[in-house]
């Protein structure tokens, strides 16, 4: 009889060591090693190694081009975020918190692909049919062409395709899913990526698009290995604040479109409702002839959006401690814009309390919102409010000058669009092609201390 191979897997990582340890040596995690089964070798039960066919090369140019068609998935934001539709044979990783809305989001554009006419296979490994469709009733999502399973086993699964033949697959969630070539429990870090590797290989042969949805681990991240972000073609990650009604949906991955690229929602009772034009959201409640409060033109992916930035500075109560608090913006950011304007503007902000927010519970990431923190920190420190028809854009460096941004024209016709009649934005992009809206003044400032000036 044959020995049964065991080996211990990190479900942090994935490393496998031949003998349990109290600490992961790869990623230094501790009671991380669990013990799995090994998979039998594939060449001891073929014995001598096979003869395979020598596989065919040829020269790139001479490649049959696949056909570019896309599924939409009848919501706008969605296909947005996907770069424009479902891509034949592609896989779709969707993850975000419990509770965001993943199931949701996706069985309402699941609903309006089979209302199209294509037939769409829905497999939970969470809920039973029974309780798809309580959800599917209070969204109005019934159609005969969508089919719903529940099944756990991937092997049955891959049955359930050839029995329906599908024109979309769904999986929710790849971590209750396993198979039967291993024999540790769903979710661990083996399972995960072999169900994600049979689905994989699936999908491709068939050129069926597959829409996987994944849980979050407490630091954000879809749990499992990390080779299941590469294995799939998109990951897109549902956000949102538990105090907001909002979500956005952002590519992290897209090999098919642009990234990173974004899908704005509101959540109702009766679902999640696309945001045609978020920048009228986010400044629909902006207050005026207020301090501390300035909107600025950023960009996710190819789409334009105008944010405020709010900022408050107050003397600290506690000494030699002041608190620095940033929501929706990096905290070493405006620590570092702060340290700016005291050496570069000689403002007295060490002995200051200084909290920044973006409202509408949105994160940006990218530099060219300096410009609008600085702003809005100088506002309120000096107590006096910025034009509410002015928009601001800039990178700001370590000597206090204004640097240029990428895509200014997009931002520029947005601020238009919205009706504002004065943009704030670096000289050095002054040279980029591109025109502005005649009703929009356009104001090109070198340094911090010229825009504040401006401004101000």
């Amino acid at each position: 009889m044959a020995k049964t191979l065991t080996a211990f897997v990190c479900q942090s990582c994935g490393h496998r060591v031949p003998k349990w340890m109290g600490k992961c040596p790869a990623c230094e995690d501790w009671n991380t090693l669990v013990e799995e089964v090994s998979p039998p070798s594939s060449d001891s039960k073929r014995g001598p190694r096979a003869k395979k066919e020598t596989p065919s090369l040829q020269p790139i140019t001479q490649v049959l081009e696949a056909p570019s068609s896309r599924l939409p998935t009848g919501i706008e934001e969605f296909d947005r975020t996907l770069g424009g539709g479902l891509v034949p044979g592609s896989l779709v990783l969707i993850g975000g918190d419990p509770g965001i809305g993943k199931s949701t989001l996706v069985l309402q554009s699941m609903w309006r692909v089979a209302r199209s006419g294509k037939k769409v296979l829905y497999v939970s490994g969470e809920e039973s049919p029974e309780q798809i469709k309580l959800r599917a009733q209070r969204l109005g999502c019934l159609d005969d062409d969508l089919i719903i399973g529940a099944e756990i086993c991937i092997e049955e699964v891959l049955r359930l395709i050839d029995q329906s033949k599908p024109d979309v697959l769904v999986l929710d969630s790849i971590q209750t899913f396993y198979t039967v070539d291993l024999q540790s429990a769903p979710g661990s870090i083996g399972q995960v990526r072999e169900v994600a590797f049979k689905v994989f290989q699936e999908c491709k042969a068939r050129s069926l698009p597959v829409v996987i949805i994944g849980h979050i681990t407490k630091e954000g991240a879809i749990a499992g290995p990390k080779s299941l972000e590469h294995i799939v073609d998109a990951v897109l990650y549902f956000e949102g604040e538990r105090g907001h009604s909002y979500r956005i949906l952002r590519a992290i991955k897209n090999r098919f479109g642009a990234t990173p690229e974004m899908g704005v929602f509101e959540m109702s009772q009766e679902g999640l409702t696309p945001v045609g034009n978020p920048s009228e959201i986010f400044l629909a409640e902006r207050p005026q002839d207020t301090t501390g409060s300035v909107i600025v033109a950023t960009m996710e992916g190819t789409r334009p959006l105008l944010v405020e930035v709010q900022a408050l500075v107050s003397g600290s109560s506690s000494i030699g401690m002041p608190r620095r608090m940033a929501t929706g913006v990096d905290p070493n950011r405006m620590t570092l814009l702060v340290a700016i304007m005291e050496k570069r503007l000689g403002l007295n902000l060490a002995g200051e309390d200084i909290f920044v927010n973006l409202a509408g519970g949105i994160k940006v990431s990218e530099p060219a919102v300096d410009l609008g923190i600085a702003v809005a920190i100088a506002s309120s420190f000096q107590n006096r409010p910025v034009d509410p028809g002015v928009v601001v854009v800039g990178e700001v460096g370590l000597t206090g000058e204004v640097r240029s941004v990428v895509q200014l024209e997009p931002r520029l016709l947005e601020a238009a669009s919205l009706g504002f009649s004065r943009c704030v934005v670096p000289h050095s992009s002054r040279k980029s092609p591109g025109g502005t809206s005649p009703s929009l003044e356009v104001v090109w400032v070198k340094t911090l201390a010229e825009a504040l000036e401006t401004i101000l």
